[in-house]
């Protein structure tokens, strides 16, 4: 209880020192040092971080671009490594997120508009085809596993998760903690490509498939249902203390994140005001990566042209910064 408190205290006087700042230094000048934003592994998250780093290079900032671990960017921001995180998952990243806040040098930057969910579920023409009844509901895969068998699965049913290194062994574990490992099995895709990859693959064969997916994202207009797990709650997970009993728990909805190394009010001013001010819904989210994972296009690309289509959403928020006349 106390570590919660302090966390709690940490973020809301981190967020205080930050607005002090930021308004106590309105007037001054940004830094010529580049302003270093992560790379990571799925389209939207590096879409976004083109269109910020375009938003930031407007207001005549210099940007790089550092490919990075996912759960290893928040402690490259506590320490200076990286200047800031854009899309912080809350079901999935709080843990690193608060652990480097707490330790220092992380602050809270804020919150997207769009809520999140992280879960695995099939596409919308599974459950029209009637491969596995009973779907949503995650006890009608004790009867259908047949349907979603694949050559790797040894004749089980397949969940094709993301890669290992975004979520460790939470889908083993739950499969395991629902009794449902005699009939299926989790394997791990190399790069989020793959996930939808699979999708185009397993409707051209006509079976079906279980993935992880993720809203906000492009499936969010092209049809995806997320299955409908045991409710989630503190401490389910065995990562975060519980065990095969508890683990069957499916995903929390949560916020998406905003998160910055405590220099950079200070050296950037100008930037961390309208990073600050930066508020993402999720049919936005979900069209920066429809231009990479539907149009093909590249993620430089696909940021441009998001910047260059949406300059009504983006603009105020460096133009409340920068003044009218810029």
């Amino acid at each position: 209880m106390k570590l919660i408190y302090s966390k709690f205290c940490r973020t809301l006087i981190a967020a205080a020192c930050v607005s002090l700042v930021s308004v106590s230094g309105a007037s001054a000048e940004d830094s010529k040092l580049p302003i270093k934003i992560p790379i990571k592994n799925w389209s939207s998250q590096i879409v976004m971080a083109h269109v910020i780093g375009g938003m930031f290079e407007s207001m005549g900032n210099t940007v790089e671009y550092v490919p990075v671990d996912n759960q290893a960017s928040f402690e490259a921001v506590r320490a200076g490594d990286l200047t800031l995180v854009h899309e912080v998952w809350q079901s999935t990243m709080q843990n690193a997120y608060y652990n480097a806040m707490e330790t220092g040098g992380l602050i809270d930057a804020g919150t997207h508009e769009a809520a999140t969910l992280e879960e695995m579920g099939v596409p919308n023409w599974v459950i029209e085809k009637d491969l596995c009844p009973g779907l949503p509901n995650w006890e009608a895969l004790k009867d259908c596993h047949e349907a979603f068998a694949t050559p790797d699965s040894g004749g089980k049913g397949r969940w094709l998760e993301g890669p290992q290194s975004w979520h460790g062994d939470v889908m083993p574990n739950r499969v395991k903690g629902l009794g449902l490992d005699d009939k299926w099995v989790v394997k791990f895709a190399g790069a989020a490509d793959a996930l939808w990859a699979e999708l185009k693959a397993a409707e051209k064969e006509g079976r079906g498939t279980i993935i992880f997916n993720w809203s906000p994202n492009f499936t969010d207009a092209s049809g995806f249902t997320f299955i409908e797990f045991p409710p989630y709650f503190d401490g389910c997970r065995i990562a975060d203390g519980g065990d095969l009993t508890t683990t069957g728990c499916g995903s929390p909805a949560g916020w998406l994140k905003k998160g910055a190394h405590y220099k950079f009010p200070k050296t950037h001013p100008k930037a961390y005001a309208a990073f600050s001010k930066l508020s993402f819904t999720t049919p936005q989210i979900g069209s920066m990566a429809a231009l990479v994972d539907v149009d093909g296009m590249t993620h430089a690309d696909a940021g441009k042209k998001w910047l260059a289509d949406n300059g009504d959403v983006w603009k105020p928020w460096t133009v409340s910064v920068l003044g009218a006349g810029n």
